[in-house]
């Protein structure tokens, strides 16, 4: 049975004899064995990227990687040239842009869903408190509550807040009014899943009908793998420090034409003076969230929406995601949450549609 870690870089796969080894993160332990599989490995958006396909289709590896250098040009903020880095940088106004193959703009609808069923939980606008309380580059300062109400006057993407979309659609050519300057964009909590969505609609333009997807722990699949069963992942167990020698699966899942994503809050945070700062920042207060909630497990249609809902999930905390997931059964979303009880202890919440996931 082949088991594929979604949260990290760990993942254990049957590759072929020619993969190229040497270009796979050294984070991957790979078991070898004769198939007659498509696998491609590569590095994308600061992480690596997976894609297997278990049918004969005409598909080269730089396909891959020149749409996904093609999404990164629209959407990394790491990029000076890339669309949302032009448009951070813009004083004020209304901005023009191409946008050709519509990644920036898809970028934008998703995200404009995610943020409206989440009553703002998920929110784009986040990038100056990210900046401010120094997760850009690393730089452990905490900023003072004068600060933090500067940069929240900075934060809402409801349209015609800070942006007002308007786009005009000829010859892909687009526009953006920004109404304050200093506002700025950060889709790097669905951009990622959105990126696996766009993998697998170029599989599956070459006819693909069974296939894996992972970019940086974000999945997709559809049909079969070279063993004739479902795709199988597995779920990390949060521990702080872990990592692909020490870590265990919490649970272990089989999907069937579905996207799964997870975020969690135990790695990523730094602390000072003694007091941890979780890098899951509330939109609504400015500042780190504070909840017992560790990890958020989503299983949806497609990966922007998983990755979007698990960032959410973890701004909202264990109690308001359930309350979500019971109201929002027309989402057809799963749910997996593994928090902290009120003694300290773990516990996990799953809902009834994703119990039945689980492998035994």
């Amino acid at each position: 049975m082949k088991v594929i870690s979604v949260l990290g870089a760990f993942v254990l796969l049957c590759v072929s004899c020619n993969t190229n080894v040497d270009n796979i993160d050294h984070n991957v332990n790979l078991e070898i064995e004769k198939s007659n599989e498509i696998k491609c490995f590569g590095n994308t958006q600061g992480t690596t990227y997976a894609v297997i396909v278990n049918d004969d289709i005409d598909l080269l590896h730089n396909e891959i990687d020149e749409t996904l250098h093609a999404f990164d040009l629209a959407l990394s903020s790491y990029i000076p040239n890339s669309i949302v880095s032009q448009l951070n940088n813009y004083s004020a106004g209304l901005f023009k842009y191409k946008d050709s193959l519509k990644f920036f703009n898809r970028c934008i609808e998703q995200s404009r869903l995610v943020y409206e069923i989440s009553s703002g939980a998920f929110d784009p606008t986040v990038y100056p408190l990210v900046d401010g309380w120094g997760f850009m580059k690393n730089i452990e300062q905490v900023p003072d509550s004068s600060v933090v109400d500067s940069l929240r006057a900075l934060i809402g993407f409801k349209d015609g807040h800070h942006f007002k979309f308007n786009p005009l659609g000829q010859d892909s050519l687009y526009s953006i009014v920004k109404t304050t300057p200093n506002a700025k964009l950060d889709f790097n909590a669905l951009a990622q899943g959105l990126s696996v969505d766009v993998i697998c609609e170029l599989l599956e333009s070459k006819g693909a009908k069974n296939y894996f997807v992972e970019i940086g722990g974000e999945v997709r699949v559809k049909g079969l793998n070279s063993e004739g069963n479902l795709w199988t992942i597995g779920i990390d167990k949060p521990v702080e420090k872990s990592n692909s020698l020490n870590r265990i699966l919490q649970e272990i899942v089989q999907l069937d034409n579905k996207a799964i994503a997870t975020s969690g809050s135990y790695r990523k945070f730094y602390e000072k003076n003694g007091v941890k700062y979780s890098h899951t920042l509330n939109p609504s207060t400015g500042y780190p969230v504070k909840h017992s909630l560790l990890s958020a497990t989503v299983v949806a249609d497609n990966c922007a929406l998983a990755d979007g809902l698990a960032t959410a999930f973890m701004v909202m905390g264990p109690e308001k995601s359930v309350k979500f997931i019971k109201t929002h059964q027309d989402l057809d979303i799963e749910l997996f949450l593994i928090f902290h009880n009120s003694k300290g202890r773990q516990e996990t919440y799953m809902s009834k549609g994703f119990k039945l996931l689980i492998i035994k």
